[in-house]
């Protein structure tokens, strides 16, 4: 295992880059192989999840969020990821217009550019929390008894 050490505040803090035996594609061969999302319950975000394959080169991301319009709602860039598997949480704004299309692509500044992967799902608005009643107007609401 390679040995690696770290400068900031604590200098005796070591980590290890794992030897794994992972077949590493080169940017041509660099593909999306997952793109998944599942929205959260409060209806405004959304869970995203991309798999690459493994790459000797980081490439480049670019995710378009698009309402049932084809409007932009959200949208994100991440360059050169550390890993082949990333999340992230992405907001979606304005009125929910059901169905949504999430896009990404995946490309290299000087090279190769690979076909989008898109993934289509619908958002559950939120459900209203219950209401709670208010002591001062529950007793204005009964007729007094005297």
């Amino acid at each position: 295992m390679k040995a690696g050490f770290f400068f900031g505040y604590n200098k005796l803090m070591d980590f290890f880059f794992p030897e794994d035996q992972l077949q590493r594609m080169t940017p041509e061969e660099t593909r999306i192989t997952s793109l998944t999302a599942q929205p959260y319950p409060d209806g405004y975000r959304l869970h995203v999840n991309i798999e690459m394959t493994p790459f000797q080169k980081r490439p480049h991301l670019e995710v378009v969020l698009n309402d049932s319009n084809g409007d932009e709602v959200a949208s994100t860039s991440i360059v050169e990821p550390m890993g082949w598997k990333i999340e992230f949480t992405m907001h979606i704004r304005g009125e929910l217009k059901n169905p949504y299309t999430l896009e990404a692509k995946l490309f290299y500044p000087d090279g190769p550019t690979t076909e989008p992967q898109t993934f289509k799902f619908d958002v559950e608005p939120p459900q209203p929390k219950p209401e709670t009643l208010d002591p001062d107007s529950a007793s204005q609401d009964k007729p007094d008894a005297a």
